[in-house]
């Protein structure tokens, strides 16, 4: 079965399909660390990320993989724990001008599919169930009101999970910072050309504002037995 979970960022995509893969036993694709990582690899280069031919030879000379660790994922690229440099701010400003080109996401959709095809997946990013696994058995889009997203991803930042402590705070003028990224994101992720931010037609629709991660785990787990 593959499970395809697009939205927009912060709303919680990367916790919630790490928590199925793990209560049911499916491979969790993270496709957005997937274009930080190309991001990442542009700026240690010195390669503008709206540069289109550069960032496109980057995607496609890199070597990205998963490894399972107890706090969730490593992500390697090149072979290197870039597990935390794909997070910082410098690539959260960049990796919606690199995931527009259309060379660097076809490089991306390739391998993303590639993954699909070994076995049962749950998989999240911004155009899962549109382009990537357009036949996935179940299609969520998963979105949060953009203060909440702002929140987590602040709590995030200083080593706290929002979606899962509810009490967790973080620095004021650091989170309206982050308020602003996410809005610019969302209108560069939901304008670009090159698929761009949306729902599947037959995408299941569930905003996790004031939801906590099992609650939003339960309802789409509840939508793979109905699939079986």
């Amino acid at each position: 079965m593959i499970v395809a979970i697009d939205g927009p960022a912060g709303s919680g995509k990367s916790t919630v399909a790490h928590a199925i893969a793990d209560r049911c036993g499916l491979t969790y694709l993270d496709t957005g660390a997937m274009y930080r990582c190309v991001t990442l690899a542009c700026l240690q280069r010195g390669i503008a990320p709206d540069d289109p031919e550069g960032t496109a030879e980057v995607a496609r000379s890199i070597s990205i993989e998963f490894v399972p660790a107890e706090s969730g994922q490593t992500v390697l690229l090149d072979g290197q724990d870039v597990t935390a440099d794909i997070r910082t701010p410098e690539v959260d400003r960049n990796v919606s001008a690199v995931s527009a080109v259309p060379a660097v996401r076809k490089a991306m959709v390739e391998l993303q599919r590639a993954v699909g095809e070994q076995g049962d997946v749950v998989a999240e990013g911004r155009d899962i169930g549109t382009v990537v696994y357009p036949n996935a058995e179940v299609k969520v889009f998963l979105t949060a009101d953009a203060e909440a997203r702002a929140h987590r991803r602040a709590v995030q930042r200083e080593g706290g999970d929002a979606a899962v402590d509810k009490s967790a705070t973080a620095d004021a003028a650091a989170e309206q910072a982050i308020l602003a990224d996410i809005k610019r994101r969302d209108q560069l992720d939901s304008t670009r050309k090159e698929a761009p931010l949306r729902p599947a037609e037959d995408a299941h629709h569930i905003d996790s504002s004031r939801l906590g991660v099992d609650e939003v785990v339960d309802r789409i787990v509840r939508l793979m037995e109905e699939a079986r």
